[in-house]
């Protein structure tokens, strides 16, 4: 494992997987905290604001472009932007149901199923994990 290939791309890019791989380690340390706490709460607005940059940049990422500058995971990303509010209203509301499925979902699909692809070959976090 070299963090070289991360630290040599564009400057957006290890911007981007900093705050993802922040926002993965703090989601694991929520799923299994207790909920409703004062530390839940101060770790969940740590969370949106992690999840709010890594949306964020990956506008400032063209690595693959399928349609001019722009590829699928760009959807996914406002996916991300629009479904922050959604789960931090919900949980202001005490509907904890949603707040907790759409945490979840943004969890899932904004960083598990998107860091899965990035681990493919010719990615850079591939390079990161598995060299060259």
């Amino acid at each position: 494992m070299s963090l070289a290939p991360l630290l040599d791309a564009a400057p957006m890019i290890p911007v981007h997987a900093f705050a993802a791989m922040a926002a993965f380690a703090l989601g694991i340390v929520q799923f299994a905290a207790p909920k409703g706490t004062l530390p839940h709460r101060t770790i969940g607005w740590i969370w949106v604001g992690l999840m709010v940059v890594v949306a964020a940049s990956s506008f400032w990422i063209h690595e693959i472009r399928l349609l001019g500058p722009w590829s699928p995971i760009h959807l996914l990303s406002i996916m991300v932007l629009v479904l922050l509010p959604v789960a931090v209203i919900a949980a202001r509301r005490h509907n904890v149901s949603r707040h907790r499925k759409t945490m979840i979902g943004i969890f899932t699909g904004g960083l598990v199923v998107a860091g899965l692809f990035t681990l493919l070959p010719g990615r850079i976090m591939h390079a990161v994990f598995f060299g060259p």
